[in-house]
């Protein structure tokens, strides 16, 4: 069956005529015939395939991998259209084929992952903020002003905008903007503070401190904050360096086993 191109004006003009092919594919049955035709439509409507591809060159995406997925949704289109509906190939396959190369964006091409409702709030407000850019000289539009082109609500075009950031990401390693000494972005992220776990610490034993005898958190004071030598204690207050030794260690264990019980319990 040859497929041979309208000589009746068509909106586009890689669009085949593949009906009486189509006809025929449906009666076959499978075999090396049936797959040879569909083939020949395949190839016969890929220059339209290209073309929708075509409209999504500045998305980041190479255009010969758009190609190969605007493929796999013209196969996918041949395969499922049935031409006893009454309706033409092409709109049936172009919402196809442009949907597997969105659907090729939403899970290949994020960075971050989003849910699909953020994906379309995030393409809503940069049309929008693209058609309103045509219109508005000398600023970029408020969020008022694309809520309303949109129809959307203030906090769902902030929600999109933050989206806009979400679709590629920085690498660590990239250069600091006006930095001349070399130093990356990971260079300035921060890591872990040890003295975070200290200050847990603290709080922890605030209260089994406040409740200890007035000479043991003299001596804990002494020994821990004003750095004394246990000799020193003992002869500030008059009693020896063992009896000091043995109330330190009473006073640690003491505390230590009042809050590991509260914080086991």
């Amino acid at each position: 069956m040859p497929i041979r191109v309208p000589a009746r004006p068509h909106p586009h003009d890689d669009a085949p005529d593949t009906a009486a092919a189509f006809r025929e594919l449906a009666a076959l049955p499978d075999g090396p015939r049936r797959a040879a035709l569909r083939d020949r439509i395949v190839e016969a409507w890929l220059p339209m395939a290209e073309r929708l591809a075509g409209r999504f060159r500045s998305r980041g995406e190479s255009y010969d991998d758009l190609r190969q997925v605007a493929a796999l949704g013209l196969v996918k289109a041949v395969d499922r259209y049935d031409p006893e509906l009454g309706n033409a190939f092409e709109s049936y396959a172009v919402p196809t084929v442009t949907g597997e190369i969105k659907r090729h964006f939403r899970d290949h091409m994020w960075t971050l992952h989003v849910p699909r409702r953020v994906q379309e709030l995030r393409n809503r407000v940069r049309r929008s903020g693209q058609d309103l850019s045509q219109t508005i000289s000398g600023r970029s539009p408020t969020v008022a002003e694309i809520a309303a082109h949109a129809d959307l609500s203030e906090d769902d075009v902030r929600e999109g905008q933050a989206a806009l950031e979400s679709f590629t990401a920085l690498s660590l390693d990239a250069g600091l903007t006006g930095d001349e000494d070399g130093y990356a972005l990971g260079d300035v992220l921060g890591g872990p503070d040890p003295a975070l776990d200290t200050v847990v610490d603290r709080e922890a034993v605030k209260e089994r401190l406040a409740a200890l005898p007035e000479r043991e958190r003299a001596i804990l004071y002494m020994r821990f904050f004003d750095d004394m030598t246990q000799s020193r204690i003992a002869e500030q207050l008059g009693i020896s360096q063992m009896h000091v030794s043995r109330l330190l260690s009473r006073c640690c264990r003491r505390v230590r086993e009042q809050v590991l019980r509260e914080t086991e319990g």
